[in-house]
């Protein structure tokens, strides 16, 4: 169950779903990625459902799934090198102009002795690239992270430098995020209104998650 928001000392912030509607925008980026690459439309959707299945969840192992187990391929570092890369430029684009929550600086402003920091399955130098380019890097004090290091590895080892202060609440959409955040002792609450994790309500419900729409319910 959520504490108050004042009471917490760190606000842990998925991105895509939480800070940036980028759900859908990903889902593209995957299949233009994959027909680029010589997939036919059937393997590029097993892609999309592959990373569907595993949100929140690093890119890394969707590509290595991607040729292994739909394209049949051996896994090199010339054929990763290729999707990452790709894809790399195609988030950078979409992501560049997709809609930010509009609620952040009102959250900040609610919670001026808490630290704020970003733990995501994207990569981290693009995170930093696009937080800075979008002017919201600044909200994010305690850090911004994501990959090749998974969220289990992230929360426990800003855990254990005490970046992340307790209480702390893990705003996610995914239900990773919210096997990570219990995992490392966090409160969590489950973002409903960009998520396209499409069996969330059975998940909360069974789960006993608390759940809103969208960031400024948090206020």
């Amino acid at each position: 169950m959520m504490r108050r928001l004042t009471e917490y000392k760190t606000l842990v912030f998925d991105c895509d779903g939480v800070v940036l509607n980028s759900n859908q925008l990903k889902i593209q980026a995957y299949f233009d990625v994959a027909i680029k690459f010589g997939a036919n439309e059937q393997q590029a959707k097993a892609l999309v459902d592959n990373h569907v299945a595993l949100g929140g969840k690093s890119r890394y192992p969707k590509f290595e799934f991607f040729l292994r187990e739909i394209l049949h391929q051996t896994v090199n570092d010339a054929a990763m090198a290729e999707l990452l890369e790709g894809f790399t430029c195609e988030v950078k684009r979409l992501l560049s102009h997709c809609e930010v929550s509009s609620y952040l600086e009102s959250i900040r402003h609610a919670t001026p002795h808490a630290s704020w920091m970003v733990i995501s399955g994207g990569d981290q130098s693009e995170l930093r690239e696009i937080f800075a380019m979008r002017g919201i890097d600044h909200l994010f004090d305690a850090g911004i992270f994501g990959s090749p290091d998974n969220k289990d590895e992230i929360l426990a080892r800003e855990l254990e430098l005490h970046h992340i202060r307790q209480p702390a609440l893990f705003i996610g959409d995914s239900r990773y995020d919210h096997l990570a955040s219990t995992r490392a002792g966090l409160d969590f609450v489950f973002l409903n209104g960009w998520t396209d994790f499409e069996e969330w309500q059975t998940y909360c419900a069974a789960n006993n998650i608390e759940v809103l729409e969208h960031l400024g319910h948090l206020i």
